[in-house]
């Protein structure tokens, strides 16, 4: 970023050499993206990478009158996209990771940034976002460098859209409709691709556009005669009737769909097996973690949001404790309220946990940021009082001093490396200490015709000792108090 020391030159360029550190590396090169000698130990079999790189660049391959072959995951074409953000507090540092960040969200939509624009106001502009003066020299920039959309750092109104574009001519959208758009690319289940499309929806809805006959009038009205009673319904206002309609529809399919998630989650519940949940900032590395503490397969990648869809994954504590350990979606700062409210249903598998891992990139510029903005998503969804442990990850690559930093700040909290294996049987350690315990001691002489018992307390409870006798298997154990009835009959009597 480069910046005039002229006080009255408020507008700030970001050049295409972002400062060292800054640089979105979303978009990986692929001779570097991953290979399974180098990466596959660090993050296992990660079972949707083949797909995922199904369509990519052959290199060498050409016919007589182009090269078909030049084909990529999401980047058929690639858009040419200036970046403008508006700096309206905080330090300049703040606004450059902001723009930073929105460039590896542009590059992981798969567009190419070729330039970026901070502009220093009080507050946005209400009709054009950053003042009709610098959209005109928005525009300057856009013919210059050739860009064919503009991506602004900040949640637009249908009226500064449309404004914004008649100055600069051409597409504008904003940073929701940047994280939608990477979301539909990556939701793959049934309930994550409607829960997109109901995000979508609701962002489409007061945005719509008529042009020409989408605002002619609809025949009808009255009873049919000739030329119809009453003006009708023009085209743009059955467009959103039918987006009403389409949304009533995706609610209904959700909350069919999370029937069967609460289902399992009273099934665990039941079991009385602890659940642990990962939630964290995007591209911190938490499906690196699950797939670290699990084996659970998930995709890993160096881009944001790269996996969406849940996943719930049964481990095992060092002392032989079961529980559940679920990856969930990303956050980001500015989460579109939307995403919070289509995604509520999901998130709330971090709301019912009995223990949250929130996982923060210790190499990152702003670590501390990225735990407020997540903070707080988990306010929103009333996850507060949920035990939290801090997982400082890619301990391997973070500045000494910043690790020293955050674990004198953050009292719960472990430096690990998910790559690496750093700190990971001290994580494995903390969690089990940190998982709920039964609540009754108890010791039983439990029969062997009642081997049932016996398994239900390995299961359910956290088995001390265990020792075979002549009339039956002596434990000594803690269970909640459900079970200690089924085994009060066999305590075995006091000696006199």
């Amino acid at each position: 970023m480069t910046s005039s020391s002229s006080p009255s030159q408020d507008t700030k360029r970001l050049a295409h050499a972002y400062p060292e550190g800054l640089r979105a590396d979303a978009l990986m090169e692929e001779d570097v993206a991953w290979s399974h000698e180098i990466d596959g130990e660090w993050d296992g079999d990660q079972f949707d990478r083949s797909e995922r790189a199904a369509l990519r660049r052959v290199a060498g391959l050409s016919t007589e009158l182009e090269d078909v072959t030049e084909v990529e995951y999401r980047q058929l074409r690639l858009e040419r996209v200036v970046l403008v953000g508006v700096w309206t507090s905080g330090t300049v540092r703040d606004a450059e990771n902001s723009l930073a960040e929105l460039a590896a969200l542009a590059e992981t939509a798969g567009a190419l940034v070729l330039d970026g624009v901070i502009q220093r106001r009080d507050k946005p502009d209400a009709a054009t976002y950053i003042g009709s003066g610098k959209a005109e020299e928005l525009r300057d920039i856009v013919l210059e460098t050739g860009a064919d959309t503009v991506v602004c750092d900040g949640e637009l109104s249908p009226g500064q859209l449309i404004h914004l574009e008649d100055v600069v001519k051409v597409k504008v959208i904003d940073r929701t409709a940047l994280i939608l758009d990477i979301f539909a690319q990556h939701a793959k289940s049934r309930e994550g691709k409607a829960q997109v499309a109901l995000a979508q929806m609701q962002y489409m809805l007061p945005r719509l556009r008529g042009w020409g006959q989408s605002l002619s009038r609809q025949m009808g009205g009255g009873r049919g005669g000739l030329a119809t009673r009453g003006p009708g319904e023009t085209k743009i206002e059955t467009d959103r009737r039918r987006i009403r309609e389409k949304m009533a529809k995706m609610r209904r399919e959700i909350a069919e769909m999370k029937t069967g998630r609460d289902i399992k989650r009273r099934e665990r519940r039941r079991n009385k097996v602890p659940s642990v949940a990962i939630a964290g900032y995007t591209n911190a590395g938490k499906s690196s973690l699950l797939n670290r503490l699990t084996g659970a397969g998930v995709l890993v990648e160096n881009a944001l949001f790269a996996t969406l869809d849940p996943t719930v994954r049964r481990a095992e504590t060092p002392s032989g404790r079961l529980y559940t350990l679920a990856d969930t979606v990303g956050f980001v700062r500015h989460l579109p309220h939307h995403l919070v409210e289509a995604f509520r249903s999901t998130m709330e598998e971090v709301g019912d946990s009995d223990l949250i891992l929130h996982v923060v990139d210790g190499s990152h510029p702003a670590p501390e940021e990225q735990l407020a903005a997540v903070r707080e998503v988990i306010r929103d969804v009333g996850a507060t009082d949920v035990p939290e442990i801090v997982v400082i990850n890619k301990a391997d690559l973070a500045d000494p001093l910043v690790l020293q930093r955050l674990l004198r700040v953050e009292k719960r909290s472990i430096a690990v490396s998910a790559r690496t294996g750093q700190g990971i049987d001290e994580l494995l350690a903390l969690i089990d200490s940190e998982l709920p315990r039964p609540s009754v001691e108890i010791e039983v002489l439990v029969p062997y015709t009642h081997g049932k018992l016996v398994a239900r307390a390995h299961t359910e409870g956290e088995v001390i000792s265990e020792e075979h006798t002549a009339e039956g298997t002596l434990l000594k154990l803690r269970v909640h108090e459900e079970l200690a009835a089924d085994l009060a009959p066999y305590v075995p009597a006091p000696v006199a």
